[in-house]
């Protein structure tokens, strides 16, 4: 017998002022999985996850999570969650033990029971060196861990990350998305969201939203699959001018810039590494490769947008 989705969304909808910030979302979350919504700051990710943990009404379509309507049984909904919002409600001028131990007199967790939870979940997130400093003044990646270990004091069935990793330096980002993946060793379902792009190829499956619709779910690798055209990178140390003169000698082909690398989306990938080595060439602007190469997934989502606008 297959099991129920743990969080299934039919035709969400949220309209604020007559503007749709998410239009008509559909999708399902598996038992156990790790399920990521990308897109862009105002794409509609807070919305939807904030409807999703019964903390928003929809203004249309219904959602369940644990087989719980979200606004029919949104007290049954919260009793089996984690929601840690992007401003989650730690207390600066507490300690860190001090901000756990307020969540879990929330929570109702007995003396004993709750001395083995919160040794154990300052051990998981590597904070217990930590646990008698004020969480004012933790780095932003250890807040976040801080946050997340509030959130997990219950053991919730479902959890709620809106933008974990926003403003976190790339090593603390590593060492979260460890953690997230110990929870999935122990069966817990994460629905996070993120405009990091990168942060998609850790999860099981992504959804591609912008402008409150959802352009596309799959795999990461099912969705590198909706690339028809192919991308060239091109190496420069001058990218960013390269860039100018790129967009403006070659207005057919979409281009993304990453650092000192150009990607080029193009269905000639001879011919356009030929005009691109040329234009840069006459430009005086010195190239170290241009090559064909793998689509990353922020290749896919602005392949997407293009299709979509178009």
């Amino acid at each position: 017998m297959t099991a129920s989705p743990a969080i299934r969304a039919e035709n969400i909808t949220k309209t604020f002022e007559g503007v749709h910030a998410v239009d008509g979302v559909s999708f399902t979350v598996e038992p156990g999985e790790l399920f990521g919504l990308i897109g862009p700051d105002g794409a509609g990710k807070t919305t939807t996850v904030r409807m999703l943990a019964s903390v928003m009404d929809p203004t249309a379509g219904d959602a369940w999570v644990t087989g719980r309507h979200t606004v029919r049984e949104a007290e049954a909904v919260k009793e089996n969650i984690s929601y840690m919002s992007q401003r989650f409600g730690l207390y600066p001028d507490l300690t860190v033990q001090e901000n756990i131990d307020f969540y879990a007199d929330i929570y109702g967790l007995g003396r004993k029971e709750r001395r083995e939870r919160i040794d154990r979940l300052l051990a998981f997130s590597n904070l217990t060196p930590f646990r008698q400093r004020f969480a004012g003044r933790l780095s932003g990646g250890m807040k976040q861990k801080l946050g997340l270990a509030c959130a997990l004091i219950h053991t919730p069935t479902v959890l709620f990350l809106d933008e974990p990793t926003n403003g976190v330096d790339p090593v603390s980002r590593r060492d979260f998305w460890r953690i997230l993946h110990q929870l999935l060793d122990e069966g817990v379902t994460i629905f996070v969201t993120t405009a990091y792009l990168d942060e998609a190829d850790r999860c099981h499956r992504v959804g591609l939203i912008d402008k409150g619709k959802l352009l596309a779910c799959d795999t990461p690798a099912g969705l590198r699959k909706l690339m028809k055209k192919e991308i060239l990178e091109v190496v420069t140390a001058e990218s960013r001018r390269a860039m100018s003169l790129l967009r403006e000698k070659l207005p057919d082909e979409s281009m993304a810039l990453f650092g000192a690398r150009i990607h080029v989306t193009t269905a000639s990938p001879e011919q356009t590494s030929s005009r691109i080595s040329t234009t840069l060439s006459e430009a005086r602007i010195p190239v170290k490769s241009v090559r064909q190469v793998e689509p990353n997934l922020e290749d896919v989502f602005v392949a997407v947008l293009s299709e979509e606008h178009r």
